[in-house]
């Protein structure tokens, strides 16, 4: 047996390959078996400790050197119960040890512009979509860095539902935006590894196929309520959608999707500097 298979196992349970006869790395092993934490003890990580995850995660992969992200530390406790106060259901927000937005920073490149004579203008759908990705690869490195040094996290995207209040509380000028928070700490519970869909509805050979896609999620479904049930007073929009008698991951999922959110996020970025050209 592969030094991989028990945690490809774990998390998705397929019957793809399980990594026979690839030398065993402790990191990657780490990664397949990474887990969201939303419980914290009491134990706060070493500033220095916060430093140096910072330099890591500002060393992750950059579009053409431009550098789009920002990383912006909420420590002001009157900060974080504002914004945690919007998030009732997340106390972890305000009650983490850490937490911290990360912001795709394309109001950098156009002051360079102007700093340097040229004719920036990074408001565009690309200059968006380069600056949130950027920002995404640095929030995951972050993510991978604090894991590996015992740390838990739970990423917060939510905070993009209330863009308006989010920003107001942290000063955030044009062409500046949050892509998610990120709760920080040492786990004070285990948690649990969460059942991935199986990895031929999400990997392709030379073309894009998901003629088997239904099968797939079907069968999925089945596995991961059987691991992981979603209780029946967690059903989502019965008023509207009737109550179910399986509720799987894709029924859970397509509800959340119908009820659209983050609408506040559009007219915010057109407001601040965005024109999506």
């Amino acid at each position: 047996m592969s030094a991989y298979a028990d945690a490809i196992a774990r998390r998705f349970g397929d019957v793809g390959p399980s990594g026979e006869g690839v030398e065993d790395n402790a990191f990657v092993r780490q990664v397949l078996s990474r887990k969201t934490v939303r419980r914290y003890s009491e134990k706060i990580p070493d500033e220095n400790l916060l430093d140096v995850l910072i330099a890591a995660s500002l060393s992750a992969s950059a579009k053409s050197d431009f550098q789009q992200a920002s990383i912006l530390r909420v420590r002001d406790t009157a900060k974080r119960a504002a914004i945690g106060a919007l998030f009732p259901a997340m106390p972890w927000i305000a009650n983490a040890p850490v937490f911290i937005v990360f912001l795709g920073d394309a109001r950098r490149l156009q002051r360079i512009g102007e700093m340097r004579g040229k004719p920036v203008r990074n408001g565009t759908l690309e200059g968006l979509f380069n600056a949130s990705v950027d920002a995404a690869l640095v929030m995951q490195t972050m993510i991978l860095c604090a894991e590996s040094a015992g740390l838990g996290v739970c990423p917060i995207s939510v905070i993009r539902n209330e863009i308006d209040k989010v920003a107001a509380v942290l000063g955030l000028p044009d062409l500046v935006f949050p892509i998610a928070g990120l709760c920080l700490g040492y786990p004070q519970t285990e948690g649990h590894v969460s059942l991935r869909l199986p990895r031929p509805a999400t990997t392709h050979l030379d073309c894009y196929d998901d003629s088997g896609l239904v099968a797939a999620i079907d069968d999925y479904d089945r596995r991961r309520d059987a691991r992981h049930a979603i209780p029946r007073e967690q059903q989502r929009s019965n008023a509207e959608f009737g109550e179910v008698v399986f509720y799987g991951w894709s029924e859970d999922k397509a509800r959340q999707a119908a009820k659209a959110e983050g609408a506040a996020f559009p007219p915010y970025l057109r407001s601040h500097g965005f024109s999506f050209d």
